[in-house]
């Protein structure tokens, strides 16, 4: 019984040494095709002349200064058929100095069938009514319900070209309080 694991050791040791044959001709034709191998490198380009350049743009206006705005609101307010002029002549309200997201409106009442509104700014109520102004972008209010204000604003759009869109201040309510 003892001749069989032996015979069996002596097999697997056999076996071994036949299975590193090509590995060794693998690893010798590897080593072969490194040493005739050889790189073709092409040669660099040299760079090119960087010649500097003086800047000349600190003579000219700044492209977002509020000076160059002025400018262009002054021009824009002079065209006869510009939805700017008219807001431009008139006096601003004191709701106009918010953006309108700075603006909560917290209720409404109506007076001789007449509806208003009231909006909560820097902890303040002011009650507002159909044609008055408020937020930033010339917005006019054009109705008024129990739960919103609906209003026209004057805004530019992508092309710098001003534009009417409507924008709304929804009631904002307070979360009811637990055990009223």
């Amino acid at each position: 019984m003892s001749l069989r694991p032996a015979l069996t050791a002596l097999l697997g040791a056999l076996a071994l040494t036949a299975c590193s044959s090509p590995h060794e001709e693998l690893q010798e034709w590897m080593d072969q095709q490194r040493r005739e191998a050889k790189p073709r490198v092409s040669p660099l380009v040299p760079p090119r002349r960087f010649d500097p350049q003086p800047y000349t743009g600190a003579q000219a206006v700044e492209p977002f200064s509020t000076q160059k705005l002025q400018v262009a609101l002054k021009r824009e307010t002079q065209e006869p058929n510009s939805l700017l002029a008219a807001e431009m002549r008139r006096r601003r309200e004191p709701l106009e100095a918010y953006p309108l997201d700075a603006l909560t409106m917290v209720g409404s009442v109506s007076r001789r069938g007449a509806p208003s509104a009231l909006i909560r700014a820097d902890n303040l109520l002011y009650q507002i009514k159909v044609g008055d102004y408020l937020g930033q972008n010339y917005g006019r209010v054009t109705r008024i319900t129990e739960t919103e204000i609906v209003l026209r604003e004057i805004v530019q759009d992508t092309v710098g070209e001003w534009v009417e869109r409507t924008s709304t201040l929804t009631l904002q309510e307070r979360p009811q309080e637990k055990g009223r």
